[in-house]
């Protein structure tokens, strides 16, 4: 099993997102010398915003740039490795904070070099067609407040709503979350909350 692991919290050692995909991938991967495991700290390597330049060398559009210095091929150098990690694993495991209602502008830089048209998706006489689909997604999703259908700020939650829709997109169509919600309601409810989330990894099919 081809495993990737993406972090996208600016938290590190703080972060409970990073706790828990951490536990997740422990939870896949176990001791088995038969999985292998690529990581992805966003926050630490940060993909710049998507530019023409920085298009993976998939990408259709990415010759529309024109020749490229050095500095500018390592870019998109490291942009086509983004897109060949995601379409050699098995499964992708993401740690994704909610920050000011959305997702953190590093997780959609990285989520704009999968998006390739022919590689991830490509459209066709019937609509668009995934291409992504055989993959098992997880994310493991903390929000300060709760945002879940029937809470009355549902309609700001903008994270696992947005993944849902691209993953989607890209063929992605049954992604497992572990949510981590209310942690900025207090020590007793944080605690609850993160505990209830490593339940849930505890649940996951391995």
């Amino acid at each position: 099993m081809n495993l990737l692991h993406v972090d996208a919290s600016i938290l590190g050692p703080y972060s409970i997102t990073r706790e828990v995909s951490a536990a997740i991938v422990a939870r896949l991967a176990g001791n088995s010398g038969q999985n292998k495991v690529i990581y992805r700290d966003l926050a630490k390597d940060s993909p710049p915003h998507l530019t023409l330049a920085s298009l993976p060398t998939d990408h259709p559009r990415a010759s529309l740039a024109g020749p490229l210095d050095a500095a500018a091929q390592l870019v998109r150098d490291e942009s086509q490795r983004m897109l060949e990690e995601f379409l050699a694993a098995d499964v992708v495991v993401i740690g994704a904070p909610m920050y000011n209602f959305s997702l953190p502008s590093q997780l959609k830089a990285w989520i704009d070099r999968i998006a390739v048209p022919g590689k991830t998706f490509r459209y066709g006489p019937g609509g668009v067609e995934g291409l992504a689909g055989g993959k098992r997604l997880i994310v493991a999703l903390a929000r300060g407040g709760v945002y879940g259908p029937g809470a009355p700020a549902a309609s700001a939650e903008h994270v696992q709503s947005y993944l849902r829709a691209i993953f989607g997109f890209l063929g992605i169509t049954d992604p497992e979350f572990v949510l981590v919600e209310g942690i900025a309601a207090g020590d007793e409810v944080r605690t609850a909350a993160i505990a209830a989330a490593h339940d849930a990894v505890g649940r996951l099919a391995a």
